[in-house]
């Protein structure tokens, strides 16, 4: 086939997409690495420094900062070297999470290329921690929404929410629009 005759790629519907999420579940530990030096974890994980130590952990990503949720911040890892990103999100499928994809993409791009291990993590490490990291292989390792979900889901099982899947779906769509046009 021809690269003219080959079929666009499209964004599959978000029910396809929870489909694909819930097939072929298994156990899932407190932390996975889910990317070369990308790993996706939970709350305990997060304020755990001596794990962190002994994974090598030298940038935290918290998709659930602040002092309603995981309140650990920059002042939690003075002791550390540990570089710090907060994202103040709630779990719910009505929060707007996408204006946050680009400036965290941006901060793992630049642990990755620093060869740094970057720790991702919300309360369960499972909807907020993921959307973030599946963003990040979206934007910066030019993965498609698809491609970044089975990519993810070969080491931990995720489920972000409703509402995040539908913001990571209009993402695959405008990057898909964008690869086209260049």
């Amino acid at each position: 086939m021809r690269a003219e005759e080959e079929p666009e790629y499209q964004t599959p519907p978000t029910c396809d997409l929870l489909s694909l999420l819930l097939k072929n579940r298994r156990p899932t530990g407190a932390v996975n690495e889910v990317w070369p030096n990308l790993y996706i974890g939970d709350a305990a994980t997060a304020q755990r420094k001596t794990l962190l130590a002994d994974l090598g952990i030298t940038h935290v990503v918290n998709a659930a900062d602040g002092p309603r949720h995981i309140d650990t911040g920059q002042h939690f890892y003075k002791d550390t070297n540990i570089q710090y990103h907060g994202v103040e999100a709630p779990d719910c499928k009505d929060f707007d999470l996408s204006p946050f994809f680009t400036e965290t993409a941006d901060f793992i791009h630049g642990a990755l290329s620093q060869k740094g291990k970057v720790l991702v993590h919300c309360a369960r490490g499972i909807s907020r921690s993921a959307t973030l990291a599946l963003a990040f292989l979206m934007i910066k390792e030019r993965l498609t929404l698809v491609e970044a979900l089975d990519a993810v889901r070969s080491h931990r099982n995720i489920l972000p929410n409703v509402g995040f899947l539908n913001q990571l779906c209009h993402l695959d769509t405008s990057l898909a629009l964008r690869r086209k046009t260049v």
